[in-house]
């Protein structure tokens, strides 16, 4: 695995971390009444759940490589719809201007324990099929064609890249919460990154679409 098949799939993480979403939700709703603790044990459960997710992924798409060359390629027609799908999503969004999801999130009531933080965080990625979608459709474009029996390592490799990049998303949002939820807030700023996931989405469907072992 090259560093720019890394640096290519970090863009493409990126762009999806940074727009609003369950995760951001979760953040905002926790770390005004529960405290910072609280909002990295929530991340905590974003990355585990990543892990999760991203193990079943592996451990499916090497079967397939291993089983059939044409189920590989399915999932990959498939994958390419779905990138393709949510880029012309963001596209729209963008377009029309949708306000953020963040700026009408209330904090929570009650405290949460690290533990119940935690468990939130979990299950909002565990019990999300988009999580898994995700890795689903993104893995089979930044597999290499010709490797079988490391796959694996190679695509955990593509896991930790994400969990990494949430938390560096997400950390110094807790650490600094009310100045940078309000950047993150933005309208301009959420349009012009809906605008960009759009472009680059659509632009890695269509070329996994017409990638051919």
């Amino acid at each position: 695995m090259t560093l720019a098949t890394v640096l290519a799939f970090a863009a493409m993480a990126a762009l999806l971390i940074m727009s609003p979403g369950p995760n951001g939700v979760l953040i905002v709703r926790t770390v005004p009444t529960s405290g910072r603790a609280a909002g990295f044990a929530t991340i905590a459960g974003f990355v585990v759940a990543f892990f999760v997710h991203g193990s079943f992924a592996i451990f499916g798409l090497s079967v397939l490589l291993l089983q059939s060359a044409h189920l590989f390629m399915a999932v990959k027609l498939v994958g390419a719809a779905y990138l393709v799908w949510i880029g012309l999503k963001a596209l729209v969004e963008a377009w029309r201007g949708a306000p953020a999801k963040l700026a009408q999130v209330a904090p929570a009531r009650r405290r949460r324990t690290l533990a119940r933080a935690f468990g939130e965080g979990f299950l909002t990625n565990a019990l999300n099929p988009k999580v898994a979608m995700f890795y689903v459709a993104a893995f089979p474009q930044f597999a290499p064609p010709d490797v079988v029996s490391p796959l694996a390592a190679y695509l955990l490799v593509l896991v930790l890249v994400h969990a990494c990049l949430n938390v560096a998303w997400f950390g110094p949002i807790v650490l600094l919460f009310d100045r940078l939820s309000a950047a993150a807030r933005a309208g301009r700023v959420q349009r012009a990154v809906k605008a960009v996931t759009g472009v680059v989405f659509v632009g890695f469907g269509l070329k996994l679409a017409t990638w051919r072992p």
